[in-house]
């Protein structure tokens, strides 16, 4: 816990020094991103790491000292500071509190920080950093949501069944709306808070403002009346409604005299049309531009019903069906000054959702690679099939089309599994033309163009792949190449998944925010990604689909009526956080889950006996058990373990979970209620599925899940033995679904069975990873034996091996956030390197091996401020060297034993390098 000095003890932590600190802070975050545009909390956190001298070991930090202001000038001056926090002998950098004067709404303002080293040596302050705020009170929303005319505010109606082609009902063309107004004074900024449902686009003065797509990021908006009588019923009384706005800054926009604002608006998931979804309304808008002048005053500019709105070119959007536009309906100069609207209609006003307005503090959908093609083929004449190389989420981008007015260019996106939308486009003629849908993505490889004019070259298309913009931070090699393939292809599915700050299950057939593909991947995702503000949003959104009374936590969140699932499904309001903790080490996370984690735990056991088992049988509308609310394990090869087996199986591990989360919290006598129930849920399991002829638990995963339990020590052997037996019976494949395969290999390798994970991630033959890659996948399948969706993360959960245990390195859960790491490699089969990479809350954390015929390399980087045990293989003390050095006179090397053919290390922040002969 930080202890904050008072004003008179700043001498003794700024005590006086001959020297700068050998650390230096650096990358500033706000609310886990760096100079976020907008939050609207009173107490964001605060961050930032530290980097160390080259060649310097053993450095933490032991106070720090944070300035912030309203202006950047202030801050560098140090004065009309309105906090000056510092930290006396706190080596925490992570998810510092803001505690100074009470934030006001659509201010920015300015931070640094500077450190004090291990020697209490003083650092130079950081580079500045930035955040700016929203409205803090919900109340200082001026503007109206907006809609147009000749649309009533129902959603369009749903098909019948989820094979339904796009509806013969189509809604009409995306909306243009705009406002013109005035500048007469001096602007020196000027912000548009602003969202539209489902998604839309801002411009000014005849240009689109910002890179952000397909946005906002998903949320439950508001009430769904029918949501009770669909397929997969639920009552429509979910803890939280929401719908976030953005921010745009608009200062270097506006020009003196006459300007116009104006909107696009697409369908998005707010009005879906698909069997899959339930939909909320028609489109809407609101916006609320502050206008702040060289004198003080300000100006706001509001969405009103004297907007004026007009059909455009974008004939038809839907995000399951594709896009239609037709170039020789669009108006030149829509959104510029001075252009003539009087033949346009008024806006009407519209129903505001009944979520609440909150800050868009996620990473939005952007453009996050462009793809040149690999292969132009022509077909035949104005028909051309392009290969891109890899099955991407996004769209095309035609270029420099000339042409006749009228013609009609066709885009068939061509996915083998699941089929995508219709995306057409009309030339308007009379120069080169370039086009890209804008309100939905397809998924493909490759594309077929038809009725192109002229002749096609490659430099007229490109693929862009669209995803939320979470940067990628995780790095797996090994000189098994195919290892590195098969992470990067699930690499792939992953993004491609990845829209609206949720993960779906797939990103064609379904696009559904599912939180059992969702927590059974998450620390996969954790370990490739800075997913920090993600999975905050994410989890926020399971908190608030949960069910307050009766503690349900549903199948996706935000809710979709097509998402079918199980108990290990609504397990992800306890898996998320928990995982989100241990990863970067914020304990708020576990605080704003606590309530939800006991209610689930509280529905489970409604259909928990008096034995302690768990089978969960909840009815759909025919009052009878309902498959799709109550699945176990999903997807295996050959068959599935028992449902009640998994069921009870995340009971045990949903009441370990919330246990120690109150445990953390201080709630001591809660902590030991589910301590004491996941021992009795232990001993349960291990009391009704053991067999004793067998020795066994079973197949498919169950000996698997029993051992991640923790089977008594007496059957341990016998488990293990039918383990083995079991897994070579199958050629060496694995017989698991995705819960089992999550744990599938790091269980054996914990359990002396490492050649066999080894052995099973190295085949290629069915039911495998490497069996994908020999079809010719370039992303992780629905299905081991067919593609299904042919782009699913889901079996992601099990890749952790290669990080933790292959390369061999991982978080102690006794110091969360990497504050201790284990690195501990465990090599295996003909693999003779292996490293891996990842950011953690305090800096760039690596491990990298190599084994000779007679020495073994092993390089290790620890961040400032954190520790770590090394293992290094070794037959004795004596054959390991660190830098050249035998590690006792090595600085900053502690020995402290050999343990099971590891020479074990202690070691402090730095880069080591040793060597075993």
């Amino acid at each position: 816990m930080n202890k904050i000095l008072v004003c008179a003890l700043l001498p003794v932590i700024l005590s006086a020094c001959s020297e700068e600190a050998a650390i230096t802070p650096v990358d500033l975050t706000c609310e886990y991103m760096k100079d976020p545009v907008l939050i609207d909390i009173p107490d964001p956190k605060l961050s930032w790491i530290n980097i160390a001298d080259e060649g310097d070991r053993g450095q933490y930090q032991t106070g720090w000292i944070i300035h912030v202001a309203k202006s950047k000038e202030a801050l560098l001056a140090g004065t009309n500071l309105i906090w000056t926090g510092r930290g006396f002998r706190d080596p925490q950098s992570v998810n510092i509190k803001y505690a100074g004067q009470p934030l006001e709404s659509g201010q920015k303002y300015w931070w640094r920080v500077r450190v004090q080293d291990r020697k209490r040596k003083i650092s130079r302050w950081s580079e500045p950093a930035c955040w700016q705020t929203g409205f803090l009170d919900p109340s200082e929303w001026k503007a109206r949501w907006i809609g147009v005319p000749w649309q009533g505010e129902e959603a369009l109606p749903k098909p019948s069944g989820p094979g339904a082609k796009m509806p013969a009902e189509l809604p009409p063309p995306a909306p243009l709306m705009r406002k013109p107004f005035d500048v007469n004074k001096k602007v020196t900024r000027a912000i548009a808070y602003t969202t539209g449902l489902g998604y839309f686009e801002l411009w000014l003065n005849g240009s689109k403002i910002g890179n952000d797509v397909l946005v906002p990021n998903q949320t439950n908006y508001g009430k769904r009346p029918n949501l009770i009588n669909e397929n997969i019923p639920l009552p429509d009384n979910f803890r939280e409604y929401r719908v976030m706005y953005m921010a745009y800054d608009l200062t270097g926009h506006l020009v003196e005299g006459s300007n116009a604002v104006g909107a696009i608006l697409g369908n998005g998931f707010y009005n879906p049309a698909k069997y899959w979804c339930g939909a909320y309304g028609s489109p809407r808008f609101i916006m609320q531009m502050h206008i702040t002048y060289e004198d003080g005053s300000e100006e706001l500019i509001v969405s009103d019903d004297t907007w004026k709105v007009s059909k455009g070119p974008i004939l038809m959007d839907m995000v399951f069906y594709g896009e239609h536009y037709d170039a020789r309906l669009e108006i030149p100069g829509w959104c510029s000054p001075g252009f003539d609207d009087s033949g346009w209609q008024n806006a009407v006003l519209r129903k505001a959702p009944e979520g609440k307005l909150t800050a868009h503090t996620a990473q939005p959908d952007r453009i996050m690679e462009v793809l040149d093609p690999v292969k132009v083929e022509k077909l035949e004449e104005g028909k051309y099939k392009i290969d891109f190389g890899q099955e991407i989420s996004g769209w095309v981008r035609l270029k420099d089309i000339s042409g006749e007015a009228g013609r009609k260019i066709n885009i068939s996106y061509l996915q083998p599994f699941s089929p995508n939308g219709e995306n057409t486009y009309i030339m308007k003629g009379g120069g080169p033309e370039s086009y890209n849908a804008r309100f939905t993505w397809f998924v493909f490889r490759e594309v077929e163009i038809s009725n192109w004019p002229r002749e096609l070259s490659a430099s007229q298309v490109q693929a862009e792949a669209v995803y939320t913009a979470v940067e990628t931070t995780g790095k797996f090699t090994s000189s098994n190449k195919m290892l590195e393939d098969i992470n990067r292809i699930w690499w792939r599915s992953q993004t491609d998944n990845m829209h609206g700050g949720i993960a779906s299950d797939c990103p064609n057939r379904e696009r559904s925010p599912y939180t059992g593909d969702g927590q059974v991947a998450c620390v996969t995702v954790m370990h490739n990604f800075d997913a920090r503000a993600f999975y905050r949003k994410w989890i926020d959104d399971i908190i608030g689909a949960s069910n307050e009374e009766t503690g349900y936590v549903p199948n996706g969140a935000p809710w979709q009526p097509g998402c079918g699932g199980g108990v290990a499904w609504g397990a992800a309001i306890s898996i998320m956080p928990w995982e989100f903790y241990l990863h970067y080490g914020d304990e708020q996370i576990l605080r704003d889950s606590y309530d939800a984690m006991k209610g689930y735990i509280r529905y489970m056991l409604t259909w928990t006996d008096e034995k302690g088992i768990m089978f969960s049988q909840a009815p759909g509308r025919n009052g009878k058990p309902l498959r799709w609310l109550n699945l176990g394990d999903w997807v295996a090869p050959y068959a599935l373990p028992p449902d009640k087996m998994v069921h009870t199986f995340y009971l045990w591990r949903c009441a370990d979970i919330t246990s120690e989360t109150a445990k953390i919290l201080g709630h001591s006598d809660e902590a030991e209620q589910y301590s004491t129930l996941a021992e009795r849920t232990k001993a349960a399991f291990m009391e009704e599925f053991w067999d004793e002829t067998s020795g066994s638990y079973g197949k498919y995963g169950a000996n698997i899940f029993a051992l991640r339990m923790g089977v008594p020590e007496d059957r341990k052997e016998r488990v293990l033995k039918a383990l083995k037996s079991d897994i070579e019976a199958n050629g060496g494949h694995l017989d698991t679904g995705i819960f089992g395969t999550q744990f599938f290999f790091e269980v054996l390798a914990e359990n002396g069975l490492n050649e066999l994970a080894y052995g099973a991630m190295n085949l290629r033959t069915m039911p495998s990873y490497g069996y994908w890659l020999e079809q010719g996948a370039t992303t992780s399948w629905e299905h081991w034996d067919r593609g299904g969706s042919g782009n699913h993360p889901m079996f992601g959960g099990g890749l952790v091996w290669l990080y933790r245990n292959l390369a061999g390195m991982k978080a102690d859960p006794g110091f969360p956030g990497y504050r201790h790491i284990i690195f501990r490699p465990q090599p295996a089969g003909d693999v003779t390197m292996a490293s891996y990479s990842n950011l953690t809350p305090y800096g760039k954390c690596s491990v990298k091996w190599e084994k000779g015929n007679d020495s073994f390399l092993m390089e290790t980087v620890v961040p400032v401020g954190c520790r770590a045990t090394v293992y290094v293989p070794a037959e004795n003390r004596s054959s390991v060297t660190e830098s050249g050095k035998k590690p006792a006179a090595s600085g900053g090397v502690k020995f402290k034993g050999m343990e099971e053919g590891y020479a074990v290390f202690k070691v402090g922040s730095g880069h080591y390098s040793f060597i075993s002969k």
